[in-house]
């Protein structure tokens, strides 16, 4: 393992260049051949003279060892992009664009989003080497007071942006394993604090009631309904094939990939919900043709209007109602927690805040003329 060593080069004007030498040499990312030194492009003078001399030489010094510092345990962990000129003068805004490029359903809309409020914040081009911890802090402070895309006059919310935010770090930590920045800036700034929101969910009767409502697009009905049923996200069900649902009658299961975790998930279905998704077809054909994320608001309000709901229920709310109805009807919160896909309970420990509520009204709905 190389050692990383401060040592210092005389220049003109009575001063002297900083580098790093590296002992036994590295070899650099871009070209393969060995390095010995780097220079920091930064110097202490010979001779200060002045106070101001003194100082300067004072934190270039301690500069300059933080800085060697950091080399050393980078070359520990065998990263060594701190060398790669053409990575660290690459575009960051086209690599967060082509990450958002990854992702469906749903999710790529959220990232697509991300990426242009990042891009309202820091302009069409940003170099790796420009980013770092301040820059970073500032964007936050950004999204908590930005305007709202495409709605002058109005802010953001800051739910949305914990979430655009929580894209931005999670580009920063594809940036860091894949060698464009030296330093895992996602891990090291803190990302917003989400605020408590109410969870909009139907109860049993309203969602009878939306099952017996005809619906414009029938594919949005079965997609509503089987979420309510198996808590399944949007993007999930969006890209269901048929090879996924397997078993018999009384012993239906989904085996599938999780799109926001991305864990491999088991998920026992009711005979009802199979119900829901019609006759079988080819194992590689989607089980919900036609099933758009841009169709949702154009037939799911005026659903709900005919079934006279008043609520403000988004595709997510179904997925609320599943969780919901789960736990009031007695389900134990690991179960549904398991159900639902969490990786941590206190993910699914809102939904009991609900149940506390509904358990609240239940008592308080007997009472007694003691007069």
């Amino acid at each position: 393992m190389a050692k990383v060593t401060l040592r210092k080069k005389p220049i003109t004007k009575g001063r002297q260049a900083l580098y790093l030498d590296y002992y036994p040499p590295i070899m650099h990312p871009d070209t393969g051949k060995p390095v010995r030194r780097e220079y920091l492009k930064i110097y202490v003078f010979d001779r200060p003279r002045t106070e101001i001399d003194k100082e300067h030489n004072r934190e270039t010094q301690k500069l300059a060892e933080n800085l060697r510092a950091m080399r050393q345990i980078e070359i520990q962990n065998l990263r060594f992009g701190f060398l790669s000129d053409s990575k660290r003068n690459a575009d960051f805004i086209n690599f967060f664009k082509e990450t958002a490029i990854k992702r469906s359903g749903s999710n790529a809309d959220n990232w697509n989003m991300a990426v242009q409020y990042f891009i309202s914040f820091a302009g069409q081009q940003l170099r790796f080497a420009d980013l770092n911890e301040i820059l970073c802090e500032d964007y936050r402070d950004y999204l908590l007071k930005a305007q709202s895309i495409g709605r002058a006059g109005r802010s953001i919310s800051t739910n949305t942006s914990v979430s655009y935010f929580g894209k931005f770090r999670a580009a920063l930590k594809a940036a860091f394993k894949a060698g464009y920045i030296s330093t895992n800036l996602g891990e090291r700034i803190d990302g917003i604090k989400a605020r408590e929101t109410h969870r909009e969910y139907l109860s049993l009767e309203e969602l009878q009631r939306l099952a017996k409502t005809e619906c414009e697009s029938p594919v949005i009905k079965k997609a509503s309904l089987f979420s309510s049923l198996t808590g399944l996200r949007f993007s999930d069900i969006e890209k269901l094939t048929w090879s996924e649902v397997r078993g018999t009658e009384d012993n239906y299961y989904l085996q599938f990939r999780q799109e926001k975790t991305e864990g491999t998930e088991n998920l026992p279905l009711s005979d009802q919900a199979v119900s829901l998704l019609g006759e079988r077809t080819s194992a590689n054909e989607k089980v919900f043709i036609g099933l758009k994320y841009a169709h949702i608001d154009a037939f799911l309000p005026k659903w709900l209007l005919k079934a006279k709901i008043e609520k403000h229920v988004t595709f997510h709310s179904f997925r609320h109602t599943y969780a919901t109805l789960q736990l009031a009807s007695g389900t134990d919160i690991y179960t549904v927690s398991k159900m639902l896909g969490h990786r941590n309970l206190k993910t699914t420990q809102v939904y009991t805040k609900i149940v506390d509520s509904k358990k609240k009204e239940a008592a308080n709905r007997i009472k007694l003329d003691l007069l």
